[in-house]
């Protein structure tokens, strides 16, 4: 059975939580033949936002998350759908006649916003196929935003975002709930460290390994407020990763700090890193708080004016579940660590990470197996 995956680059999460699932699916002999397909290429033919600015969509957004422009991003949100709504009529026509041409017997996405025209043009070419999204944010961020009303599967990573489903008038049987985000296999495959082998670890890097480390992380793009971090904490030892964000990580590796620190650019190696780090310090961005409480980090994060508004009940998730901190910005995050770390607190947040067994990647291919059988 041919399976089309739909992702697109905006932000890293959707192309790494395709290519994550696809990797466990064939390692368990999927019958299904995964083929991906970039969105964003798809649809280049009609990318007002490119004709206006000389962008893509996808380019536009990862810049604003690079320079840190996301002040106002509900209001862009709104914009930015109405301009979808207004070419709505032409997608459907470009992705009608893609399916037509591909013919796939099932049809993914793991992106927002455009699962209206996905839908309404798989069934328009190709009746009877089925759809289904998978949603890489923890809860929905309605109108337009992951959840349509249209007659198609969901696969849910959170309570919330079932009731979410339910509450818009989806069947029951096409809600399929899973214990978390899709994270990559690595981090169920990495070998535990021992004490000394850790502590080694973390003196290669530079660190002294009886003392606590932080690992600093902002998604795929880094943000500049990764330095404003390193200022603020210039007596703990930090381990940053910026991602593809080259011209961040020179000015992190020549910003003077009392402490140890360690840059990283753009790498695979994040589950190992988490290993030799106590906690976490980024963005409420699903995925990053996902593999931190993986690997029994607990999290702090900030929540305010400028975060993401798809990301805004990521932060509450970190409450409720008792994983971490949230603040309301990073310049009260000296006195957070210091909480965060005393014996009692710590211990408390770590119990709350362990009590989260999050197997999704491993659980949707059932899923997708079940909804592909034949309907007798």
């Amino acid at each position: 059975m041919q399976v089309d995956f739909i992702f697109f680059d905006a932000g890293g999460g959707h192309r790494a939580a395709a290519n994550a699932l696809r990797q466990v699916m064939e390692q368990q002999g999927s019958p299904f033949e995964i083929r991906m397909v970039n969105l964003q290429d798809v649809l280049d033919a009609m990318d007002v936002f490119r004709k206006l600015t000389g962008l893509r969509l996808q380019d536009i957004y990862n810049l604003m998350l690079k320079k840190g422009w996301t002040l106002g991003s509900p209001q862009l949100m709104v914009g930015m759908h109405w301009v979808i709504r207004l070419f709505h009529p032409k997608a459907v026509r470009l992705l009608e006649a893609f399916w037509r041409e591909r013919r796939p017997e099932m049809v993914v996405s793991l992106v927002p916003n455009f699962d209206r025209a996905l839908c309404e043009s798989l069934a328009r070419a190709l009746p009877g196929v089925p759809f289904i999204t998978i949603l890489t944010d923890i809860a929905d961020y309605p109108p337009h935003f992951w959840i349509e009303r249209q007659v198609q599967h969901f696969i849910c990573g959170s309570a919330k975002a079932v009731e979410q489903a339910l509450a818009m008038g989806h069947a029951e049987d096409k809600v399929h709930r899973v214990s978390g985000m899709i994270l990559n296999p690595r981090f169920y495959e990495i070998a535990p460290l021992s004490a000394e082998d850790r502590s080694a670890a973390r003196a290669r890097l530079g660190f002294d390994p009886a003392k606590p480390v932080a690992l600093v992380l902002f998604g795929g793009q880094g943000s500049a407020v990764m330095r404003e971090i390193a200022r603020l904490l210039p007596d703990r030892q930090l381990l940053l990763i910026c991602g593809n964000n080259a011209k961040l990580r020179e000015k992190l590796q020549t910003l003077p700090h009392a402490a140890p620190m360690y840059v990283e650019g753009f790498t695979k190696e994040v589950p190992h890193y988490m290993q030799l780090a106590d906690y976490f310090i980024g963005k409420p961005g699903p995925g990053s708080i996902s593999e931190a409480v993986a690997m029994r980090l607990p999290v702090i994060v900030e929540c305010n004016a400028w975060t993401l508004p798809q990301e805004r009940y990521n932060a509450r998730w970190v409450r409720q579940m008792g994983v971490g901190t949230v603040l309301p910005n990073f310049r009260g995050i000296a006195r957070a660590v210091e909480e965060l770390l005393a014996p009692a607190a710590y211990q408390r947040f770590r119990e709350a990470t362990a009590r989260l067994e999050n197997r999704a990647v491993f659980e949707i291919p059932g899923i997708l197996r079940q909804i592909a059988k034949p309907r007798g």
